[in-house]
């Protein structure tokens, strides 16, 4: 099976659909982003797959320096918008030029990073007991919603992986995510014992905001203009007028020995 970081179709497909991205996507709890912050030993902080920014600034909320690094020039291009400084590069081939941060940070992109290459080229660049922070969102819809997203995607995109079929929660499936950053940091023995930082929350989407965010998940803005107008109205007649999700924010982190 391809791993996520062999994927690079996808990986570098979010740009076409960057502004909505920006604008849909949900951010991470700023609690988390301060326990990150206060526990790094200073405010240098790159944020590997930036994207359009989300979680980059929530870092400058923190009082932090952030630079951001993203594989695609459309997001990039976003995140500039928004007043930050970013580089376009694949994290592992990216040259520092001899910079050093505290903090390498990221959110919802790690799973595109190879887990080893990306924990070496993190222990290099990271000061003395730096901290890497590995962040995801990891939704859970309310069951009848899922089970109608699931039914949905089966029909519009059955060779599609259906992450919304089965009874198995979604955080499991994330597990797997979790489990491999942790063996590639462990493996390339530059960090001390890896923690799993975690902070539940819920938000309630209306019909229209789950539509307008759906594009924008991986793999989605490859499809045919016709394949996504059907994704969409089938949605669309499936769920209600609303629905709960259920979020679950995991931080995998260690500190550089």
């Amino acid at each position: 099976m391809t791993e996520p970081h062999q994927q690079r179709g996808a990986a570098e497909s979010f740009g076409a659909e960057a502004e909505r991205y920006d604008r849909t996507r949900p951010s991470y709890p700023q609690d988390l982003i301060h326990r990150i912050a206060e526990h790094s030993p200073g405010p240098r902080v790159l944020d590997v797959g930036c994207g359009t920014g989300i979680a980059a600034r929530q870092f400058r909320d923190e009082k932090r320096d952030v630079l951001g690094l993203d594989v695609d020039a459309r997001m990039a291009e976003q995140a500039r918008r928004q007043g930050l400084e970013v580089e376009v590069s694949k994290f592992e081939d990216w040259d520092a030029k001899g910079r050093v941060f505290d903090t390498v940070a990221a959110a919802q992109a790690w799973h595109w990073v190879d887990p080893f290459a990306g924990a070496v080229k993190a222990a290099e660049i990271l000061n003395p007991a730096g901290r890497i922070a590995l962040i995801w969102n990891v939704f859970e819809p309310e069951p009848s919603a899922r089970t109608a997203l699931a039914v949905v995607q089966q029909s519009v995109l059955p060779d599609f992986p259906n992450i919304w079929a089965g009874d198995r929660p979604i955080l499991e499936t994330y597990g797997l995510m979790f489990a491999k950053a942790e063996e590639g940091l462990d493996k390339s023995g530059n960090f001390t014992l890896v923690e799993r930082w975690r902070i539940d929350w819920e938000r309630v989407y209306t019909k229209k905001d789950w539509l307008d965010q759906l594009p924008t998940f991986g793999g989605m803005s490859r499809l045919p203009k016709d394949t996504m107008a059907e994704l969409l109205a089938a949605t669309d007649r499936a769920i209600g007028d609303s629905f709960l999700m259920r979020y679950t924010t995991v931080a995998v982190t260690a500190t550089k020995k």
